[in-house]
């Protein structure tokens, strides 16, 4: 990718000078608005998006399209244009659940209605743009200026492991599509701008669950035992640095623990123990064989300790892989809606995505979508109960989606 240069702070919100239709008027924009704090006040976990799913039907029907709920029961699949049943179409992908977190915002009118549920990842700008990119697309369909048909994707699950896009997959959304982007909320990133990277943008991430048992016995005498906390704790240090040397560097493999738990008493060896965390990996190559590297070295670390041990490996999901050409894409649709200044470069994030299981089957992109106010100096992140957006992201969002619509024609 080309370097950026620093566009002047009076610039930053002036758009580029290309003359494609499907800006925002400022009806839509009032509607998109009221809609994601809608969604935003009625927060739904994985699997459970009945009325998420309810209300995005109904706005899509009212606009004349013929959405489809996927075989899960939540999410939806709906084609703006009439597809010609060869030309391969661009598909814009959104996630529409909620995080099982309280919502901590007391400021806002839109806070979340229901207990310990937020949508605090900025799903619900993503169901919103997508939503609005779709009605814009069918808007210049019906004046024929939709050069190719477009699938909207609507996936519920994304927050759950291994991620609600392998039965979206299954329910057929991908039949017929060429290419598919999506965005991803950047508290980083101010709004009015996206950022871009080709190649890997987020991490695999699988969950990893070790059980370690041995006969125990009394802490006189741990020679006759299997001393399971020692055992244990090897595990916790030794296993993630024998990774380092097993496999590339470059390749961003972390074993890291979130739980360590043995043991009820000073002077007992306890019978068993158990550590949890997640592997994540920037390489899709190394992440293909993390499970077979981590099951060896864990059981080569316990077994120097005599402990038995039972691993749980829980394939997640592979790494975000940007195609070049989509994100060209993205980039070419920027550049016409706002200016080139406009976009700037992304780092990899260790956080993972199931966006990429798409990817497995077809060339995409996901773009990092700007929704930190000017100036704002909170720190705001995801995952947590404050999070927030500027909702003008919500306009940059759908222009950039119909943008790359219009530009991906029959591509």
């Amino acid at each position: 990718m080309k370097s950026r240069a620093s566009r002047p702070e009076d610039l930053v919100d002036q758009p580029g000078g290309g003359g494609l239709p499907g800006r925002l008027g400022d009806e839509l924009r009032a509607e998109l608005i009221a809609f994601r704090r809608d969604l935003h006040m009625h927060p739904e976990l994985g699997n459970q998006e009945f009325r998420t799913t309810a209300a995005i039907k109904d706005r899509l029907e009212r606009a004349g399209l013929k959405p489809r709920v996927l075989d899960v029961g939540t999410g939806l699949v709906c084609d703006v244009g009439e597809w010609d049943g060869v030309t391969p179409m661009l598909a814009l992908r959104a996630d529409i659940d909620a995080l099982p977190i309280p919502d901590t915002k007391v400021d806002v009118p839109y806070r979340s209605t229901v207990p310990d549920r937020a949508h605090a990842c900025g799903h619900d700008v993503h169901t919103t743009t997508v939503l609005g990119a779709g009605l814009v697309l069918a808007a210049l369909d019906r004046q024929g200026l939709l050069p190719n048909a477009v699938r909207l994707v609507f996936q519920p699950a994304e927050e759950v492991m291994p991620g609600g896009a392998l039965s979206a997959i299954e329910s057929g959304v991908l039949e017929g599509v060429g290419r598919i982007i999506a965005v991803h909320c950047d508290p980083k990133v101010d709004v009015g701008r996206i950022g871009l990277r080709i190649g890997p943008i987020t991490s695999a991430c699988d969950r990893l669950e070790v059980s370690l048992d041995g006969p125990g016995g009394h802490t006189a005498r741990p020679h006759l035992t299997t001393d399971l906390v020692t055992a244990a704790a090897r595990v916790a240090v030794d296993v993630p640095a024998l990774l380092s040397r097993r496999v590339d560097a470059r390749s961003g493999l972390v074993l890291t623990w979130g739980r360590l738990q043995t043991g009820h008493a000073p002077n007992v060896v306890p019978q068993h123990a158990e550590l949890s965390g997640t592997v994540r990996c920037l390489d899709l190559e190394a992440w293909r064989d993390a499970a077979d590297l981590v099951h060896a070295a864990v059981d080569e670390v316990a077994g120097m300790h005599r402990a038995k041990t039972v691993i749980n490996y829980v394939r997640g999901v592979p790494p975000v892989v940007n195609d070049a050409e989509s994100v060209g894409l993205l980039d070419a649709a920027m550049t016409e809606r706002r200016g080139s200044y406009a976009i700037e470069d992304t780092e990899q994030s260790l956080g993972g995505e199931d966006f990429s299981w798409y990817l497995e089957q077809v060339p995409g992109a996901m773009a990092r979508l700007g929704v930190r106010p000017p100036g704002d100096t909170r720190g705001l992140d995801l995952h947590r109960g404050n999070f927030d957006v500027d909702e003008e992201a919500i306009t940059v969002g759908v222009e950039l989606f119909t943008a790359a619509a219009l530009l991906a024609g029959g591509s």
